[in-house]
């Protein structure tokens, strides 16, 4: 398979080194530097994009690739206020988008026992249920997309719960998120459910940007050949 990455930070260069061990070549390489190089005719050489850049311009990143063709996997989030827009680009184009908060895995069972928790704290109103997320300070968006994915996990399972907020909660039916920015942090979420007897836990931990970066590759290897919006359930089946 053909890559090309839109992106080339700690991320790209990740997925850079793990797609050339797995026998993919990376033909396009797009940085701050080189944006020059963005081209139709550059892009045609991929068989897929993989897209991990910045918040500001995830969205004008993965226009491009549609707009010329190319399938997308797209790992940045901060934008997805414009999503339903990018749905409708994608179709526009007859072209395949795969977007995720978070590619990891694991990550992707912690969300399935997140909803399976929440489901069942929803009949349990002695708990109070809030959040921590801690990532490395280059992180620009907080909370970060897998912390809303969560958020918003929980917010479909927990009737009394009706919206996050980015800080300690003032309302009762708010969902509390703390922001934490450290460094070394490749990433940790936290979600506690907690009465006055006792506290129930769930964590996720990542310790090296390599479980994102495999599931970006496996991602753009299943996306191959395949046309509309995907995320990891369909992926994963879960």
């Amino acid at each position: 398979m053909k890559i090309a990455l839109i992106g080339y930070g700690k991320m790209g260069k990740t997925i850079d080194a793990l797609a050339q061990a797995a026998g993919h070549e990376v033909v396009l390489k797009i940085d701050l530097d080189n944006q020059h190089e963005f081209t139709k005719e550059h892009l045609s050489k991929a068989d897929v994009a993989i897209e991990f850049s910045r918040p500001e311009t995830a969205f004008s990143n993965l226009q491009k690739c549609l707009e010329f063709g190319v399938p997308v996997v797209v790992g940045t989030t901060g934008w997805l206020e414009k999503m339903d827009e990018a749905k409708a680009i994608c179709a526009a184009n007859d072209g395949a988008l795969f977007w995720a908060s978070n590619f990891s895995i694991g990550v992707n069972v912690f969300f399935a026992v997140n909803r399976f928790l929440a489901k069942m704290m929803n009949t349990q109103p002695q708990y109070e249920v809030r959040m921590v997320e801690t990532h490395h300070t280059q992180k620009l968006d907080a909370p970060s997309g897998t912390a809303i994915t969560l958020a918003e996990g929980i917010l479909a399972e927990i009737s009394r719960k009706n919206i996050w907020v980015n800080a300690p909660i003032e309302q009762a039916s708010q969902l509390s998120i703390i922001s934490e920015r450290v460094d070394p942090a490749p990433g940790t979420h936290e979600i506690y459910y907690e009465s006055p007897i006792d506290t129930i836990e769930i964590r996720h931990t990542a310790h090296s940007r390599e479980g994102f970066a495999q599931g970006a590759i496996r991602a753009a290897e299943w996306l191959a050949g395949k046309k509309g919006v995907y995320g990891m359930s369909d992926l994963l089946g879960f």
